[in-house]
């Protein structure tokens, strides 16, 4: 039996909003690795705030919904992020892998399964 890991679907965001898609297993280790990178789209642009994020629980249906997001206009994009996080407020990763606001403990809105 293949054992299940969690997989994310995320959207970072800068101070004037320009957005990164990107898909992890490991949400911690990714937004460490685009905070300290010199190097890629990410880097350049200083995008480093988590604003939306997507739970699955294998790889291919994580991959899948990054490619779809990626593919949308910006205008979809920006109405996917307000849905969950209208004030476009930087999610904070715990150390047990959840996933908050950092002015907020209540998570029910933030966990879409879409």
């Amino acid at each position: 039996m293949a054992n299940r890991r969690t997989y994310f679907t995320y959207i970072l965001a800068n101070a004037n909003r320009r957005l990164y898609i990107g898909m992890t297993n490991d949400m911690t280790r990714r937004l460490r690795e685009h905070r300290t990178s010199k190097k890629g789209f990410a880097a350049s642009y200083r995008i480093t705030r988590l604003v939306y994020y997507e739970v699955f629980e294998g790889p291919n249906a994580a991959l899948e919904r990054e490619r779809v997001i990626k593919k949308w206009r910006r205008e979809k994009k920006i109405q996917l992020i307000e849905s969950k996080n209208p004030m476009w407020e930087e999610l904070v990763v715990a150390d047990d892998g959840g996933i908050s606001h950092p002015s907020d403990s209540k998570l029910s809105n933030l966990n879409p399964k879409i």
